[in-house]
């Protein structure tokens, strides 16, 4: 009987209990842990954080879904991981004592450490600015927010800032569509006018979402992502604040430095940026308890090395879709794999910037949503084959996949609207596409509009079906 271990309930590591449940869960041992007992759609959070939503209608419980699939749930956090006897130590929640979970295969998707601290004075911990990465953090933003709302309502003008809040930040997706959603609102409101809106960004420009941007033909006509974007920023009187790196935080003044070196400040009411993403803390201990993390993860990150030519830089990395790992699987050791956030990728997709004074201007790799869901997936099924079969037959780079993603700028069905971006693949392939974009410029495509905000709630409440294991899960696309 194979024994297989998951840490992290995530898009990822959630997905890929579903499919080792499935094929594998009545004749061998498949465990998740996880720190919630409850899957979180991290997507509709920004919905939360308006006040839009519900946090209860983005969250489901574990342990109910593992149950139908012959899975085993341990709700609590992984301490250690000891790679040459093959176990996880764990602290389940609310017990004195930690348990030992064995393993043939590994998988980590942790998702990210939320690196606040990499920024002094960010995030909710200090009460400077708020943020929508997690439930109990996307609830604290709604209160600030609907605190800064009411100012408005009795006549006071608030400045409200959105974006990221360091350098090497991802996830700009997300800033995007709440400042949009936040305008929606306050449009709903009536109190549009009493706010200075401002989106400040490390991208080197609107719409490069960490992957390089894309450009597609609308109606003929090339057109940018930035081109889209920044449409929408005009007629939605938001002002756009790109290329610059967040460099600390205070009461009311954001600090930052641009590409050039410059420094400035910004300054603010309410704001809500992103933080910067690592891998989340865990011992790697040895059979003569020593540290062996340099042999798991990258030291500078924490992230799980895979299958990657790491050490590549610019433009050589440009120059390689083959860089990019295939099948996630760490090369000291093979029966230890890596999802989503957790693995460590060999470089940005977007043109790194580093300014004179040693500020990264930076956007990391995106690697959540359907991307995480397509690399659950198929490191799921490579161990199906590794215990069935002895040798795994699935494969997909970043440089091969294709992603959709929608952007809601205002969850109205009727006066909503999103922006349906269509990428192949996520990370450009100059060898296979020798264009500027380095993709399929057939395939990848942006259209903004009503039917978009209808396809983003009709995404939730259908992969909230979907991630339940309910009938049909397994014909709705990761």
């Amino acid at each position: 009987m194979a024994k297989i271990c998951i840490i992290g309930a995530g898009f990822a590591g959630h997905t890929a209990a579903l499919y080792l449940g499935d094929k594998l869960g009545r004749n061998h041992e498949v465990t998740v842990i996880n720190r919630s007992k409850q899957f979180v759609y991290i997507p509709s959070l920004v919905w939360v954080g308006i006040d839009r939503m519900d946090v209860e209608k983005t969250q489901f419980d574990l342990e109910t879904v593992y149950n139908k699939f012959n899975v085993k749930f341990i709700a609590g956090k992984a301490t250690e991981v000891h790679p040459d006897s093959q176990y996880v130590v764990a602290e389940p929640n609310g017990a004195v004592d930690s348990v030992q979970i064995d393993y043939d295969y590994l998988l980590i998707a942790t998702g990210p450490k939320l690196d606040f601290e990499a920024t002094p004075g960010l995030g909710p911990a200090t009460g400077n600015t708020w943020s929508i990465c997690s439930p109990p953090h996307a609830v604290e933003a709604r209160e600030e927010y609907l605190k800064s709302v009411a100012k408005m309502e009795s006549g006071e003008r608030q400045r409200i800032v959105i974006g990221t809040g360091h350098g090497a930040a991802t996830c700009q997706g997300a800033a995007l569509e709440y400042i949009t959603n936040v305008h929606k609102d306050l449009l709903r409101r009536g109190i549009r006018d009493q706010c200075d809106l401002t989106y400040l960004s490390n991208e080197p420009e609107l719409g490069d979402f960490g992957i390089k941007g894309l450009s597609v033909k609308h109606k003929g006509v090339p057109r940018t992502a930035a081109d889209f974007i920044g449409a929408v920023f005009k007629d939605y009187n938001i002002i756009p604040m790109v290329g610059r790196g967040v460099t600390s935080v205070e009461k009311d003044v954001i600090n930052w430095e641009d590409m050039k070196g410059n420094s400035g400040t910004t300054g603010y009411d309410y704001a809500m940026l992103i933080p910067r993403f690592l891998g989340q803390p865990l011992k790697f201990v040895g059979a003569n308890g020593n540290d062996v993390a340099d042999k798991v993860v990258n030291p500078a990150n924490g992230l799980v090395t895979v299958d990657a030519i790491y050490g590549l830089k610019y433009p050589d990395l440009e120059k390689n879709p083959d860089a990019w790992p295939g099948v996630y699987q760490n090369p000291n050791y093979e029966n230890i794999f890596a999802a989503g956030i957790a693995f460590a990728p060999p470089g940005p997709i977007s043109r790194p910037h580093m300014n004179p004074n040693g500020v990264p201007m930076s956007p990391a790799p995106p690697r959540t949503g359907m991307v995480s869901g397509i690399i659950g997936r198929v490191v799921a099924l490579n161990i199906v084959d590794l215990v069935k079969k002895g040798r795994m037959t699935h494969h997909e780079r970043m440089t091969e996949m294709a992603a959709a993603c929608i952007a809601s700028m205002g969850d109205s069905l009727w006066d909503g609207s999103a922006a349906v971006i269509m990428v192949y693949p996520v990370v450009p392939d100059m060898r296979k596409y020798p264009n500027e974009q380095g993709r399929d410029e057939f395939v990848t495509h942006l259209e903004m509009g009503l039917a978009g905000a209808w396809m983003k709630r009709m995404i939730h409440t259908t992969f909230m079906h979907k991630l339940q294991g309910r009938i049909g899960w397994k014909i709705i696309p990761e």
